[in-house]
Order: C-alpha cells, then structure tokens, then sequence
C-alpha cells in the first residue's frame, strides 16, 4: 500500500461514524438499511460516509442473490492490513548494544538467532567480567542458553556496516546517533529477582518478534 493510500484510509476512518460502519462491518456484512437502522442517521449521511469508506478502498459492494434490489457492504479484504507502518531494514549483521553486554544484549541475540537468519553479535560499551547469573537462568527457564556467552567491547565487535540495537537507555544516549535503533528497556541485574529478568526476556522476545520480520540480509 502506498503513502497516499495509506493516508486516504486514516482520513476515511477519521470520523466516528466511518469507524462504526468499519467495526460493524468486521463481524459481517450488512445491508445500507441495516446500517442506517443500527447507526441511527440519515440514508443521505450513511450515503456520504459509505462513500467515503469506498473511494478510499476500504468498502464493496455485491448484489443479493435473494433480492437482486438490495446490496450489501463488506470490508474490503485486507483493507486493514497495511495501514501500521512496516519498514523493512536491510542489514548484513545485527548488533545489540548495553552498557555492560550482561544482560539484555546477551538474551537479543539468542532469541534474534531463533527468529532470523541475519546474523547478529551483541557487545557493552563498558563491559561487564561475565554474564549476569540471572539471565544465563532466565535464558534456561525459556529454553535457550548463554552459558558460553562472554561480555565483549563494542569497539572489539562492531563493523561499520553493522545495524546498531542499544537495549539499554544508558548506551543509547552514551552513543547518540550511533545507537540507530533503541529499545528502553529497564535493566534487570540492577534488581536483581527473577521477575526482573523475565521481565526484560519478554520485554525483548515481543521487540525481536516485532522487527525481526523487518529485516532482510544486505
């Protein structure tokens, strides 16, 4: 879907009304007298707004087959589908990035690893001596593992063509424009409990499940 199209959707679904008929419409289809009946307006207003909803792609039409005088409305298929923003990145390795590589870019990488086949590294701008007991324990809980893992620098990991993930407030702001994409995710060895660290796997399992999809090998 283009930009345009998209913009033409939101504005066709920027009015209260339009954004029923589509709610209705989503259970199933229904006839303009239906609807008229359910919305409580006018045939010439619902004409307007069924207009509108058309013209932008979102509305068909068909005849009955029972009562060929009558017509009913359906949501267009997957008219919906593509009005979120989907950019695609393309990258030839992807590197998380905290401040101590203990943590959270230590459990990135392995549930980016089962996600996607770009490749990708983790790495601290002031690393840790090891990685964080909690999160080798949180990995196992959820069925991955980072007992070979090893803290590593960011200058010892990263090539210039890398596509940057800071997972840490603290390495995003110390790398500025560096950092290209954050995620503000809180750090769990600073509490310490299990509820921490699982906290951030979910935290990070839903990002990586989010982007991965996204980017594709340069």
């Amino acid at each position: 879907m283009s930009l345009d199209e998209r913009v033409a959707r939101y504005a066709a679904l920027a009015d209260p009304v339009r954004l029923r008929i589509v709610d209705l419409l989503t259970l199933g289809d229904a006839s303009p007298g239906e609807l008229q009946d359910r919305l409580g307006i006018s045939s010439n207003l619902l004409a307007h707004h069924l207009g509108v909803l058309e013209r932008a792609g979102l509305l068909t039409r068909s005849r009955s087959e029972a009562d060929r005088r009558r017509t009913y409305l359906h949501l267009a298929p997957a008219s919906l589908d593509h009005l979120l923003p989907t950019p695609a990145l393309a990258a030839r390795r992807v590197v998380f990035v905290c401040t101590g590589n203990s943590a959270r870019s230590q459990l990135a990488v392995a549930l980016w690893e089962q996600a996607s086949d770009v490749p990708a590294a983790s790495a601290g701008t002031h690393p840790a001596a090891r990685v964080a007991p909690g999160a080798v324990a949180a990995a196992e809980r959820h069925g991955l593992s980072l007992r070979s893992a090893t803290p590593r620098s960011l200058d010892e990991v990263l090539d210039a063509d890398d596509v940057v993930v800071t997972v840490c407030d603290s390495a995003h702001e110390e790398l500025g424009d560096a950092g290209r994409l954050h995620w503000s995710v809180p750090d769990p060895v600073r509490v310490g409990t299990n509820h921490a660290f699982d906290a951030a796997f979910d935290d990070l399992a839903a990002r990586v499940g989010e982007l991965a999809p996204r980017v594709t090998s340069k």
